[in-house]
């Protein structure tokens, strides 16, 4: 037998027979994990399973061109290249399959994502990072479709960065003079999805060093490719991305996903590209196939015909690939044979020891819980109270933590006529293990320790006599200025914001002062704006992306909801992506350009801070507060402050507002008010007018939604006034109600009131064009006045006369 695999002249490839048969190997137990998986699924040890059985021989492949330092953006179909890499392997796979919380037997999630969602570990236990160069990196997986791919613009962007700006040389743990490439995988009906042409146009307009593979196997789910795709090919499709002489655009290959050595010589091809000259490719890989179906919740046979389900075993790549090796004379049938059938043992194997040791803690749970009930029991105190949970405990014949806690809650309802003395130690373990799960489930939604913007102290600003007054546009323009200074990691990007300096001019001057690397203008594409700022955060990058309204917004939520806001949460703390979200929104004129949509933000996106300045001054402070942490955060800015003229604190540079803390504007005794971002405005207008008429305010503004008043100032507040009015310009029960379930459910302020709480917003529609239409549908000055002067009537009717009205 020859050393090598070139047996043929015309063979494309040149590997050791060793490498080539560990491949093979490393397939084999990729698809038995495949198998074994679907059935610890269908015998209730798992919820649910997807798995990436048929696309087993492609990845070998994009595996061997992928090297320390790259990284992968990927879907849950991509197991056998994560076992390829090192990057993960059969116990792993089965202790995410079973949700093992223990991050150590599963680091992808620590029991928090479904199986086959992959994430390489970056942060260390402090939050520290590590050294990206020494790790086959993977950026979390996400089950959306096609959502990989808006970060996978900024994966490839940031190797264009650390390759062009020499000022971030310094760098070592991220880049090698961006000689990293970016992965990406996708399915073929997910091409659909309007993201993947977003990225697919960013990434060839931008030039980035990505190769992005479309795996192929003719569906999507039932729908087949001709429903999917025009001329039902992706490849045929893209033929207009096609670099030509003197052009961008991609290099495009075609390649049947069950040729092994054509694979191999066209991901080395690509890839050598993309590191060395930064030039994308796309690899569409056909005839690919999918055994077991889509996925564990329903059987493809449902769909396909008996002649289809003929043609895709005839195409199955591992059969394929042995036919290949035997025909080649690199191995025979026999040890093929065994090679498969230790393979298999060895997963069999890997499977039992993951079922073990998930299953371990769980039973000692059990007993210690069931050791506490029958000691309950046979004390006399309890009679047959605890019978059923004893039996339930007992006889269980799936074990898990829900199972645990819920009998022993019910045991602690059951014995609420027991003195708390007799039943200490099963109240010490209903509090013990409640702790223990909050941390399992409830953790990491946001960064921990110093690197936590809630860390961050707050500095007051600073003013004199010869502090400057200037047009608040000046402001933020001075802030970025300043910051781009301080840190080469730091970047912007968005729509306008270079060559015009941004349609407000907060940006004059930047992108030639700094130059275009570091404010750099865009295309119009938020989704993949956002998602290239989070695919550079994923890199040790700082960057910020300007949303130019609060209304586009929505054209990224899904992947500022689905990726970024999870993504701290769904590593269990292992990634972070640092990225700064900037936009401007509230009052202007027009459907779509007065939006203030606080209440779906703040339900869409936990897991970033959301920070509502109410001039340029506060948001100078917010920036340099939340560029001292690691928590990603939205900015909105006042759009019609740009040019109100504002005085500028002398320390602004080291001024910092803390998050979470509101801001009491004006001190009075009647009423809290509580407002933010342009309201702001609104209500100081109403504060000389209510004074007039014998009403004190105290004015509070919240400054961030965010986290909310994090030490119960506004409670205090109502303490002193006894009443309370939350005013935003949202839609009725939108970002008001949100305040007031804060303040009166978590703050327990409502037995502070002496009068109902009341909420003020705008109107359920959007605000018409021109000022009347803002003037009718926005809160008014008179609107605040009004409601006030109204809810002190209902206190004192004697001293304020019925308005009539």
């Amino acid at each position: 037998m020859s050393k090598t695999a070139r047996t043929r002249k015309n063979s494309p490839i040149d590997l050791p027979v060793a490498e080539i048969l560990k491949d093979y190997r490393t397939a084999i137990v990729s698809r038995q994990a495949s198998l074994l998986g679907r059935k610890e699924v269908l015998s209730g040890k798992a919820k649910f399973g997807i798995f990436g059985d048929g696309k087993e021989v492609a990845q070998l492949a994009m595996a061997r061109s992928f090297r320390p330092g790259d990284w992968r953006s990927g879907y849950y179909r991509d197991q056998t290249f994560m076992f390829a890499i090192g990057s993960s392997n059969v116990r792993k796979f089965f202790a995410q399959l079973y949700a093992d919380t223990d991050i150590e037997r599963e680091p992808e999630s620590g029991g928090r994502q479904m199986n086959s969602h992959f994430a390489s570990r970056f942060l260390d236990e402090k939050g520290e990072w590590l050294n990206q160069l020494m790790m086959h990196n993977t950026s979390a997986d996400a089950s959306p479709t096609a959502s990989q791919m808006s970060r996978l613009v900024g994966l490839g962007y940031a190797s264009k960065l650390y390759r062009q700006n020499k000022k971030l040389a310094k760098n070592t743990q991220f880049s090698k003079q961006g000689a990293e490439v970016a992965f990406g995988t996708i399915g073929n009906a997910s091409t659909s999805e309007g993201v993947f042409w977003e990225c697919l146009n960013a990434v060839g307009v931008l030039e980035l060093p990505v190769v992005i593979s479309v795996w192929d196997d003719d569906y999507g789910i039932s729908v087949p490719n001709k429903y999917q795709t025009t001329k039902a090919s992706i490849s045929k499709v893209c033929e207009g991305f096609r670099r030509e002489n003197g052009t961008n655009g991609y290099h495009i290959f075609t390649v049947a996903g069950w040729d092994y050595p054509a694979l191999v010589a066209t991901y080395e091809k690509a890839v050598a590209e993309a590191r060395k000259n930064h030039i994308p490719a796309l690899i569409h890989v056909v005839e690919m196939t999918q055994p077991q179906g889509h996925s564990t919740s329903g059987s493809h046979e449902r769909y396909k015909s008996k002649q289809r389900l003929q043609h895709e075993k005839s195409l199955d790549c591992i059969t394929r690939m042995r036919q290949w090796l035997i025909d080649e004379g690199l191995a025979s049938k026999s040890e093929l044979d065994k090679l498969e059938q230790e393979a298999m043992d060895f997963v069999a194997r890997e499977r039992k020891i993951a079922w073990s040791d998930y299953l371990k803690p769980l039973q000692e749970e059990q007993q210690q819980l069931l050791a506490i009930l029958n000691d309950l029991h046979s004390s006399g105190h309890c009679g047959d109270l605890l019978d059923e949970a004893i039996r339930s405990v007992k006889r269980a014949s799936t074990i898990n933590r829900r199972l645990i806690m819920s009998q022993a809650r019910r045991a602690v309802l059951a014995l609420r006529d027991v003195d708390a003395s007799a039943k200490a130690d099963l109240l010490d373990f209903y509090r013990q293990k409640s702790e223990e799960n909050a941390r399992r489930f409830h953790s990491k939604l946001f960064v921990e320790g110093a690197r936590s913007a809630l860390s961050v102290q707050a500095i007051e600003a600073e003013y004199s006599e010869t502090s400057a007054t200037v047009d608040g546009r000046k402001i933020i323009q001075n802030i970025f200025d300043h910051h781009l200074q301080r840190d080469p990691r730091l970047f912007i990007i968005g729509e306008d914001i270079g060559q015009l300096g941004g349609v407000n001019l907060e940006f004059d001057g930047l992108s030639d002062k700094h130059g275009e690397l570091r404010v750099t203008d865009t295309g119009i594409r938020e989704n993949t704006i956002l998602g290239q700022g989070i695919g550079a955060a994923l890199r040790g990058l700082r960057p910020i992306v300007d949303i130019q309204y609060l209304d586009y917004l929505l054209y990224c939520f899904q992947t500022l909801s689905d990726d970024l806001a999870s993504l701290h949460y769904r590593t269990a703390g292992g990634q972070v992506a640092p990225v700064i979200i900037r936009t401007k929104g509230h009052r202007l004129e027009g459907i779509w350009h007065t939006g203030s949509p606080l209440g779906m933000i703040l339900h869409g996106i936990r897991g970033v801070h959301v920070c509502v300045p109410r001039d340029m001054v506060q948001a100078a402070g917010l920036y340099n507060t939340l560029l001292h942490s690691d928590d990603p955060a939205l900015v909105i800015e006042v759009l019609n402050g740009y040019r109100l003229k504002e005085k500028v604190p002398d320390n602004l540079m080291d001024y910092q507002v803390a998050l979470g803390v509101p801001d009491i504007l004006h001190e009075g005794r009647d009423l809290t008010l509580v407002t933010y971002g342009a309201c702001v405005q609104v209500a100081r207008q109403a504060l000389p007018q209510l004074a007039d008429m014998g009403i004190d305010v105290e004015l509070i503004d919240v400054q961030t939604l965010l986290p909310f008043d994090r030490f119960g100032r506004i409670a205090e507040s109502i303490k002193k006034t006894n009443a309370v009015l939350f005013l935003d310009e949202d839609v009725p029960g939108g970002a008001s109600s949100f305040m007031m379930q804060q303040v009166l459910e978590v703050q327990q302020a409502y037995s502070y009131l002496d009068a109902p709480p009341r909420t003020l917003s705008a109107k359920e529609h959007r605000s018409p064009y021109g000022s009347d239409g803002d003037y009718f549908t926005k809160p008014s000055v008179e609107d605040v006045i009004e409601t006030i002067y109204k809810l002190m009537r209902e206190r004192e009717p004697n001293r304020f006369p019925d308005l009539s009205i």
